[in-house]
């Protein structure tokens, strides 16, 4: 919670036209939302698609209105968006999603989701992360790397919060099997830490213009 007060007292000021707030934000989120671009486009073109993606924020941030859960949604909306144009463009599509029908009145039990994802300070699961059904990787790390609660996630992919709940689980599982496989990554499950539920927020309204577009080069 400390934490995420941070990020909405950071985004709160970022909107009244403090930059070092802005380089805060971007130190904070990139990181992860770099991640998520890395499941959708590969390593190759992850961080065109961000430094797109974080031009777009600065730019619309004014018009943002939430708190920490709700930017990093938001700024996981407008990346995925950034990554589906980068995708069409290049004639490249993502791998096959799964039905999403056969995954909605099943909500993910919590076990096996509570071993997920620090492991993040090297490539490596993220890359196994990557292995996954489409469907699970995004789920897995919009709920996980995130840290999106399963509405929030849903609004992002365009599904049903038990459909994401549902496919965040089957990843996790298999990407438990996955990372036991990997020998290097023995025991990387027991730094992993649980999907969040969703909770309720105190939001707060901004609409303060900009004093000057921001550029990568300011974060």
């Amino acid at each position: 919670m400390g934490d995420d007060a941070e990020l909405t007292a950071a985004v709160l000021a970022a909107q009244n036209g403090d930059e070092t707030a802005f380089r805060t934000v971007y130190r904070t989120v990139h990181p992860r939302l770099l991640g998520y671009v890395r499941t959708l486009v590969g390593d190759l073109d992850a961080e065109d698609v961000s430094s797109e993606a974080w031009l777009q924020i600065a730019r619309d941030l004014e018009r943002f209105s939430g708190d920490a859960d709700r930017f990093r949604g938001w700024a996981a909306r407008i990346a995925r968006n950034r990554a589906l144009d980068h995708i069409r463009m290049r004639g490249r599509r993502p791998a096959t999603v799964t039905d999403e029908t056969e995954l909605t009145g099943r909500p993910a039990e919590s076990d096996t989701a509570g071993e997920a994802m620090e492991a993040l300070d090297t490539g490596r699961t993220l890359r196994l992360i990557a292995r996954l059904p489409q469907d699970q990787a995004e789920a897995v790390v919009l709920r996980v790397v995130m840290g999106l609660d399963a509405k929030t996630a849903a609004d992002t992919l365009g599904k049903r919060p038990g459909a994401v709940r549902t496919a965040a689980h089957r990843g996790l599982k298999k990407l438990a099997e996955l990372l036991g496989e990997d020998a290097e990554t023995g025991g990387a499950l027991d730094a992993l830490p649980t999907q969040r539920e969703p909770r309720s927020r105190a939001v707060t309204s901004a609409g303060v213009t900009h004093t000057r577009a921001r550029t990568q080069r300011d974060m």
